[in-house]
């Protein structure tokens, strides 16, 4: 793989570095500083972070100004875009605007049904599938054309990543290749808590070339008690939470958290040892705390430059 973007991460990945990603959420709000604190939270502990876009079909502040002022906090954002609530206008400008606002990746989305969301009776758009999106913002790195064919002036170049689910009953390999065909760059995936499981699906992957094509960052996160596990286990589809996991929770009763954070690292230190894995993905189900104590605990700090 060679170096195709302007990305910070990009360089981290390419020089072998075991990049750390996590995630800022926009506010369903008007206020700048709801953005800006947690991404101030995350500077020294993540490598990008990933900016959502109406999370859960949700209505929330514009990714764009999301991207943007992470970016002036400090750090590197990774604009999600979703297929669900734009036209190809839309997705082209947002592209555009997230990279003069100082976005360098792309996560390319379908998006969560509207059903699922705040608005159940929202129309999705669907205008381009998530390969089309995925092959605009290919488009625009490599040629500067949008996909009417019109040349670009300063077209951005972004590192662009995609989302993977590895332990979904139905997984399909051929899906994930077809999105490192249209132009991805990195994956990112579902929560990992079966480190075993996981393990089988990287030796699937590694046998078919992905790690080769595609930087593939795990997703690690927090279950900060038995009740969140069960949640977790049950609603997230494609999560297998172990039922050891949930035992151990149990066990420790008001120390859950403190559990939890030990499992996590637990489950980091796994993953570091899966030949081919280029770094995790750190979710904090809406608490910021336990990211930063699983990334220090895990002995990820400091986090190094790019050069």
């Amino acid at each position: 793989m060679t170096i195709r973007s302007d990305s910070r991460m990009e360089r981290l990945v390419h020089q072998g570095v075991f990049c750390v990603t996590s995630e800022v959420v926009p506010p369903r709000g008007a206020d700048p500083s709801a953005v800006s604190t947690q991404a101030r939270g995350l500077v020294g502990y993540a490598d990008a972070v990933n900016v959502t876009d109406n999370p859960t079909a949700s209505a929330h502040m514009s990714v764009v100004a999301g991207s943007g002022l992470v970016a002036a906090a400090g750090l590197e954002p990774v604009t999600q875009v979703t297929c669900r609530d734009r036209n190809r206008l839309g997705l082209t400008s947002d592209l555009l605007g997230a990279w003069a606002l100082g976005a360098r990746n792309v996560l390319c989305l379908t998006g969560d049904p509207p059903t699922t969301g705040d608005h159940p009776q929202t129309k999705g758009v669907y205008d381009l599938d998530v390969m089309e999106l995925i092959g605009l913002a290919a488009g625009l790195r490599r040629d500067g054309k949008l996909l009417s064919g019109a040349q670009v002036e300063s077209p951005p170049r972004f590192f662009i990543g995609v989302a993977d689910v590895p332990l979904s009953p139905e997984y399909r390999f051929e899906r994930l290749e077809q999105k490192a065909d249209a132009g991805a760059d990195f994956v990112q995936t579902q929560i990992v808590f079966d480190v075993d499981a996981f393990g089988e699906w990287a030796d699937r992957a590694r046998s078919r070339g992905i790690f080769e094509r595609m930087f593939v960052l795990a997703g690690v996160a927090v279950a900060r008690g038995p009740k969140t596990a069960r949640y977790i286990n049950q609603h997230l589809p494609g999560v297998v939470v172990p039922p050891r996991l949930i035992q151990l929770l149990e066990a420790a009763g008001p120390d859950a958290e403190a559990e939890g954070i030990r499992l996590a690292v637990e489950v980091v230190a796994k993953l570091k040892a899966i030949q081919g894995i280029a770094g995790i993905h750190v979710m904090g189900l809406g608490q910021m705390g336990p990211v930063r104590r699983v990334i220090e605990a895990a002995g990820l700090l400091p986090r190094p430059a790019a050069v």
